[in-house]
């Protein structure tokens, strides 16, 4: 007959194994257990895969919204109204000293066309005055 010690060299692990044995035959690995192990190891890898996608994925939303901000596309609605109001009091500016440059081109252009008459004028004048002459 076998005799169980017991004692301080046994340990709750050991006194449970000893207690499932059956007709002294130790029992083997459970496939359930295995299994299970199996499933656990696979969701375990799954998940620290979706887990490293998920911060790969972050970091690419980042530098996304950090290239949007730096082309100017992540401007709110007053930034870009604001921005359309700068842009047409510009072009307002550059259209009004169009119009004043249009002006003064017309008036020299006036100018010339006078001073190219009275410059004829002034010819007429000096043949005539050289025919008085001879």
């Amino acid at each position: 007959m076998k005799g169980l010690a017991v004692g301080p060299l046994t340990t709750p692990e050991y006194s449970e194994w000893w207690a499932k044995r059956i007709n002294d035959n130790i029992p083997g690995p459970n496939l359930e257990n295995s299994q299970s192990k199996l499933e656990a190891d696979k969701l375990r890898k799954g998940k620290n895969k979706a887990e490293e996608e998920l911060d790969s994925l972050k970091a690419n939303y980042k530098k996304l919204r950090l290239s949007m901000r730096t082309a100017g596309h992540g401007k709110t609605l007053e930034q870009w109204c604001e921005e359309i109001r700068e842009e047409t009091n510009r072009s307002d500016r550059w259209e009004r000293k169009f119009q004043e440059v249009q002006a003064q081109n017309e008036a020299l252009e006036k100018r010339l066309s006078e001073s190219q008459k009275e410059k004829g004028e002034l010819k007429d004048r000096v043949v005539e005055l050289e025919g008085s002459l001879r």
